[in-house]
């Protein structure tokens, strides 16, 4: 199968660190299909040879594993071409025209790595030049627009120029290895559907932690914010796939149907809630790893008197029959005291103790580890095999803590593929079951705004995000949030 993927922003940081290696990693698998060209597009005046060149160049950045060898990447590079464009004029894109017509290749994959905001204009500009044919599939970065308003345009002005089937919404969580063992977790195997429901299960935390601060985007996240960049898309599609129906079969809108349901039952936001279970924070200058690491308003790019949160905690439900009562903790920011990602299932104690059990909040649940460990962890209480007296060898044994840890990257090791490698390949194939559908997004939208409705009313008071030191585990009232359950996150244990 032939393929054109033509990558609109192919200069910019997204292209170079994710993008190409991960297109490069799929080259040296052997999963791309052949007969593939890669054409990257941007503003600046190249040759083929020269984008070559530049691509080389940022490759010397990006993570070993992903670094190709001088000769793979010689060959890679056959595979490389570029087009001046700018995304406003239309006889650019009739230049685009000219040149995808030098092949006709049986797909063409119009990725819009670039501002949010030229996804409209991109888009409109693609049908009045009739490159939107049905071989057309378009891929769009989030984040995918700043609030349900935006996002509701956007989504509009891609649907008249492409069918829903033709636009794949990209979150990269999804492609995650660590992500695809929770799905088979879940509807693989027999083991776990019987339990995991709200009889059985006391509340679930889902953590998404990063020790990097705002680095060289201090501009653009400075519009964003925590919500923005990860609770309304990454913490959400995670709790989908945790809280989700098992879906009729594996096709992607069975698949989405049964998230989109897991969205609409959220319990929507009241006053009270809001000023209750959610924690807006910011980062300021604290140290990590021994070294001391700027607050957030001191980085490049960022607003002296910012009230951009770096930090968000919440804790919500889901109205329905499986899951009625269970708290779900949300936690997600930058600068926190190690990079982390995880899914914690509590389990409920035993309805009558028969046995003495220590005074632990270790035990008795089990972790999905998504980053930088992926695997599971089960941990539980066995009898304590230590030598005691004859009183208490007659007496109900004790028990003490134990976990069962199965390790992903040591079980598949090399075998494994990259997010972005798997979605790419997903995106030249067609599979939709990874993409965030347009129902999805406005779902999720709808839920979060009335956090950020809240947020300006705060701001507007003068009442901003509350400041945590760099390297801790964000604000104290994080840890208040989940206390008033009796919980704890779970590096507190």
């Amino acid at each position: 199968m032939s393929f054109d993927l033509v990558l609109f922003g192919g200069t910019g940081d997204l292209a170079w660190r994710k993008l190409l290696p991960a297109l490069a990693q799929a080259y040296r698998h052997g999963s791309l299909p052949q007969g593939g060209r890669i054409i990257g597009v941007a503003r600046d005046s190249l040759t083929d040879d020269e984008y070559r060149a530049l691509i080389r160049s940022r490759f010397e950045g990006v993570e070993d594993d992903k670094q190709p060898t001088g000769e793979e990447f010689q060959r890679f590079a056959q595979l490389l071409h570029y087009q001046r464009m700018d995304l406003t004029q239309p006889d650019d894109y009739q230049q685009l025209k000219s040149r995808l017509a030098e092949r006709n290749a049986d797909v063409v994959v119009m990725y819009l790595a670039t501002a949010p905001q030229l996804f409209t204009v991109a888009c409109e500009q693609l049908g009045a030049a009739g490159l939107a044919t049905p071989q057309t599939r378009v891929v769009l970065e989030k984040p995918l627009g700043h609030d349900l308003q935006s996002n509701r345009a956007i989504n509009a002005a891609v649907r008249r120029v492409f069918d829903e089937g033709q636009i794949f919404r990209i979150d990269h969580y999804l492609g995650k290895p660590s992500v695809q063992n929770l799905l088979a977790l879940r509807f693989g195997n027999a083991l776990f559907e019987p339990w995991w429901r709200r009889e059985t299960i006391a509340s679930i935390e889902i953590t998404i932690a990063e020790q990097l601060g705002v680095e060289a985007r201090g501009a653009f996240y400075d519009g964003t914010g925590a919500l923005r960049d990860m609770v309304q898309n990454h913490a959400l599609q995670l709790l989908c796939a945790i809280a989700m129906e098992p879906p009729i079969n594996a096709h992607a809108d069975a698949i989405r149907d049964e998230k989109l349901k897991v969205l609409r039952s959220l319990s929507p936001w009241t006053p009270t809630t809001l000023a209750q279970d959610v924690v807006r924070g910011q980062y300021a200058a604290g140290s990590l790893a021994g070294q001391r690491v700027p607050g957030y308003r001191e980085e490049d790019g960022v607003a002296p008197a910012s009230h951009t949160e770096t930090f968000v905690a919440l804790r919500t439900q889901i109205a329905n029959w499986r899951w009625a009562g269970v708290p779900f903790y949300i936690r997600t920011g930058k600068r926190l005291a190690a990079r982390e990602a995880h899914i914690a299932i509590h389990l409920r104690p035993t309805p009558h103790a028969i046995y003495p059990t220590p005074l632990v909040c270790g035990a008795n649940r089990l972790v999905i580890h998504l980053q930088p460990r992926d695997g599971l962890a089960l941990h539980l209480f066995a009898a304590a095999s230590e030598t005691r007296g004859a009183q208490a060898l007659a007496e109900a044994p004790g028990l003490t803590p134990v976990q069962l840890d199965l390790d992903f990257e040591q079980r598949f090791g090399s075998r494994r593929v990259g997010a972005y490698e798997r979605l790419l390949l997903d995106v030249i194939a067609g599979r939709l079951n990874l993409f965030v559908r347009a129902d999805e997004q406005e779902a999720a939208w709808r839920w979060v705004e009335p956090i950020m409705q809240s947020w300006q009313e705060q701001d507007a008071r003068g009442e901003g995000p509350r400041l945590y030191a760099a390297g801790t585990w964000g604000p104290g009232a994080a840890s208040a949030l989940v206390a008033r359950d009796g919980n704890t996150w779970i590096e507190e244990c």
